[in-house]
């Protein structure tokens, strides 16, 4: 009866092990499956844009050239894409120079990066390191209601405060630093200034401003009001994920420091940043990958005239704030301004996957490892 008893169990042990190895089988085919499904959906993007701007410089889609046997006839160069200072595809007079709202999408990416970075920054040494618990744990929920926040609202913000309260004092600061002497000021537009023709005193000296030298114009769209609102909108990014970083540091590292004299800053600065180096990179190439691909804020607030300039109170557009020009136009599809969508698109994208592949190789080289 032993005998049968032992039997009788071996078999049992033995399907339970044959149908936990057959579950594990079937989860790992579902993950598999879903991270095909990521890797698919990433080339046909890819595939899409690229078949579509061929047909922007060649006049025939790849697919059409290698299937249907179609020629191609050069439509628009590649200098002439690249190194064109005048971008209107969809003008009586056309012209493909990209360059004006590349500039306006670095711009706008540099200038939020110079906002986000070193607030966010400081914003996770200080959560990290100097606030209590209590503290920590009321704050770091606001900024993950920030981080959480529409596009568009942040885009209307732009509109609403950001341009007309702050863009125009900065500029009216700038003509007139000491708040007085400034005898010509009008208003162009509703939560607009412009200033032309500035007499400004400085005690007894009295200088002249002429328009070339100190006109300003500040419109309801401008280069600044897109840097800060996107600034303003990647904070959260930078700030939650460091944080997240500099809380990954081992408290031993703190701990030996302190029992060195170290002070509270030089923990902070010598000790937990380069420790949490990998992902304060981290976050800031992610916050940059953001501003390169935000589409509503920038749009409400840089606005959408290609205008390669370093005014930063002019009005600029981006390449995302063109696709969405673009797509609400009337441009008939087929059309060299229709698939010049296609061609700034697969630009984008490419800029984004160099930001991504750069994430990744910092992420390597400045990775610790604690055991």
């Amino acid at each position: 009866m032993s005998t049968e008893t032992q039997s009788e169990s071996g078999i049992s042990g033995d399907d339970g092990l044959e149908s936990a190895h057959e579950a594990n089988r079937r989860i790992r085919r579902l993950l598999f499956g879903c991270a095909a499904v990521t890797v698919a959906t990433t080339v046909a993007i890819f595939l899409v844009l690229f078949d579509n701007a061929a047909s922007y410089f060649f006049g025939a889609r790849v697919s059409e050239i290698l299937f249907a046997g179609d020629a191609f006839e050069r439509t628009v160069t590649f200098i002439e894409f690249f190194t064109g200072t005048r971008w209107a595809p969809d003008h009586s007079t056309p012209a493909h120079g990209v360059l004006p709202i590349v500039w306006g999408t670095l711009a706008i990416t540099i200038g939020a990066g110079l906002v986000s970075i070193p607030i966010g920054t400081a914003t996770a040494l200080y959560l990290s390191e100097y606030a209590s618990t209590e503290t920590r744990n009321r704050l770091k929920p606001i900024l993950e209601v920030l981080a959480g926040i529409p596009t568009i609202v942040y885009g209307y913000f732009a509109v609403s405060f950001l341009t007309p309260v702050v863009v125009d004092g900065i500029a009216r600061h700038l003509v007139d630093p000491v708040g007085r002497g400034v005898h010509a000021v009008g208003t162009a537009l509703p939560g607009s200034v412009e200033i032309r023709n500035a007499e400004v005193h400085f005690g007894d000296a009295v200088v002249a401003a002429g328009e070339s030298m100190i006109g300003i114009t500040v419109g309801r769209y401008s280069m600044l009001g897109g840097i800060l609102v996107v600034g303003v909108m990647t904070i959260p990014m930078v700030s939650s994920i460091s944080e997240d970083a500099m809380q990954a540091v081992p408290d031993e590292l703190r701990n030996g420091a302190y029992a060195l004299g170290a002070t509270k800053y030089q923990v902070s600065t010598r000790i937990v940043l380069p420790a949490a180096v990998s992902g304060i990179f981290a976050s800031y190439i992610l916050a940059l990958s953001r501003a390169i691909g935000e589409t509503m804020a920038v749009t409400l607030g840089a606005g959408f005239n290609a205008n390669l300039t370093a005014n930063p109170f002019a009005e600029i557009m981006t390449m995302t704030a063109y696709l969405v020009s673009m797509a609400r136009g009337t441009s008939a599809v087929g059309t060299v301004e229709y698939q010049s969508l296609f061609a700034v698109g697969l630009l984008l994208f490419l800029m984004t996957l160099t930001m991504n592949l750069l994430n990744d190789r910092l992420k390597q080289r400045f990775q610790e490892v604690y055991r």
